[in-house]
């Protein structure tokens, strides 16, 4: 990074060029309209993005990568952002309709036996 004291240049890197802080992604939001989506949910985009849709690059990265199921925990590693920022881009293309949420299965937020059954044999098999 330079150093030369200019204050426009403590926002330029020789090696990645102009840096974008994460909540100008959001708008300064840090929570999606949408709700707090869960790290293991899992994000599917649609398969057609209309043409005159105004998105973020980061948001195109993540349709361009949700071709297949991903957790939200894997879009924001795919990206190197923020978890917060990636909810947010996220619950803006939910609400758009360009990506589907799948939440993970559960019974009143317990777990089931045959999962705590599953967990205890391989705990004694280790």
């Amino acid at each position: 990074m330079r150093t030369t004291g200019d204050h426009d240049e403590a926002w330029y890197d020789d090696a990645a060029g102009p840096v974008a802080r994460p909540y100008t992604m959001t708008r300064g939001r840090t929570r999606s309209d949408h709700g707090q989506l869960d790290v293991i949910s899992l994000v599917v985009a649609r398969p057609a993005v209309p043409a005159a849709a105004q998105l973020f690059p980061e948001q195109a990265r993540i349709l361009e990568r949700c071709r297949r199921p991903l957790s939200v925990a894997e879009v924001a590693a795919a990206l190197d952002l923020p978890l917060g920022t990636v909810r947010v881009l996220l619950g803006d293309l939910l609400g758009t309709g360009l990506i589907e949420m799948h939440e993970p299965p559960t019974l009143s937020g317990r777990p089931s036996m045959e999962l705590l059954e599953a967990i205890l044999a391989g705990l004694r098999a280790l």
